[in-house]
């Protein structure tokens, strides 16, 4: 079982608003010192709590769509996320209740990658159907 406590949660409350602040910075923020926190970020990194630090690129040319699958009652779930986040242009990939089976944030620089994007989805195997949004405005 994961053990974190409050310091580590607020290590992980900074490190998700700003992945690149300095351990300096977050030291002074939970009261700890510099090597307690490079300590702790390391733990966390072992444990899989931490499992990448990214960026977000902030590119106004950037087309972004939400893809709703629903998968083949007899495919395996999980199997079939492992296949869509392989596709290029999915930034993110959720398994979810409802209707539907699986959530797609797709992310590329133009209309027609997206189309493609879309394109390759629907072709894999366990893929029944699938609903896209384009995403107008990001807050």
């Amino acid at each position: 079982m994961l053990e974190i406590d409050e310091i580590d949660n607020a290590i992980l409350n900074v490190l998700v608003k700003d992945s690149r602040t300095p351990y300096t910075i977050i030291a002074r923020k939970v009261g700890l010192s510099e090597a307690g926190v490079r300590k702790r970020i390391d733990r966390l990194v072992k444990m899989g709590v931490i499992k990448r630090f990214t960026i977000e690129v902030n590119q106004p040319v950037k087309v972004r769509a939400i893809t709703l699958i629903t998968a083949d009652p007899s495919a395996d779930t999980s199997e079939l996320s492992s296949k869509v986040r392989e596709v290029s242009g999915v930034e993110k990939v959720f398994e979810v209740t409802g209707v539907y089976d699986v959530v797609v944030i797709i992310s590329s620089p133009s209309m027609s990658d997206v189309n493609e994007c879309i394109d390759e989805l629907r072709r894999i195997k366990g893929v029944k159907s699938t609903n896209t949004m384009m995403v107008l405005r990001e807050w």
